[in-house]
């Protein structure tokens, strides 16, 4: 088995890029089973609680829109090529995705992780829905199988804020400066959206491959980052 510890933020359109990469590179090198574990990484730690609005944020991190449309294009183009059509222009908010990443953390314990990252990448980029929302969010876990009810009742709990905030700090210390990226078998990094053949490498690497020293392994669960 392969584990890839796969850091992203469900507001960064090269993460839903890189997962479609990721996947097409898993279904042309079939060779041995794959474990995904989605780790929160915060883009904007920074962000208000109740996020901004989107023309604000793309002011203050692009210098205005002229710029943004330039990056966009690019990363439209991109998308396209992935089957991914990015719809912009429909995102009028940029939300903290704190409580979105402590959803996922919660979908990993019901087995739901994956549809669940699919079902935020799908609500905020074709559909401009808030992810800062707990009622969007109680949506999508409930649109990917699970029960809105029990996802409300933990969001708006405390549980998770501190998981979250500690894996994020793991991956900065530990030199993650963006994302995706991504972590084979605890010991090796691939950074960025790479095309599908940059992971065949990695997956070769089998089990107990190793490019990296052991002070450099990721811990086991997901409680250690907040040690």
């Amino acid at each position: 088995m392969i584990r890839i510890d796969l850091f992203s933020d469900v507001v960064c359109p090269w993460c839903f890029i890189g997962k479609r990469r990721l996947e097409r590179a898993i279904k042309a090198r079939q060779a041995q089973p794959i474990s995904i574990q989605w780790r929160a990484f915060q883009l904007n730690p920074d962000m208000p609680r109740d996020g901004m609005l989107r023309q604000h944020y793309v002011e203050a991190k692009f210098g205005g829109p002229e710029r943004a449309n330039q990056i966009y294009a690019n990363i439209r183009n991109s998308g396209e090529s992935e089957g991914l059509d990015f719809a912009f222009e429909k995102i009028t908010r940029t939300p903290n995705t704190v409580t979105a990443h402590r959803l996922i953390s919660w979908a990993t314990t019901h087995d739901k992780a994956d549809p669940v990252v699919e079902g935020l990448f799908r609500a905020y980029f074709f559909e401009g829905r808030d992810l800062g929302s707990i009622d969007v969010l109680a949506e999508v876990a409930t649109e990917n199988g699970l029960d809105g009810d029990a996802a409300t009742e933990f969001l708006r709990s405390q549980n998770g804020f501190i998981e979250v905030a500690a894996e994020t700090r793991y991956a900065y210390d530990n030199g993650i400066t963006g994302v995706p990226c991504f972590i084979f078998n605890r010991r090796y990094a691939l950074a960025g959206a790479q095309e599908p053949e940059a992971f065949f490498p990695l997956f070769d690497l089998g089990p107990e491959g190793s490019l990296a020293s052991e002070e450099n392994t990721i811990p086991e669960q997901n409680t250690d980052f907040a040690k």
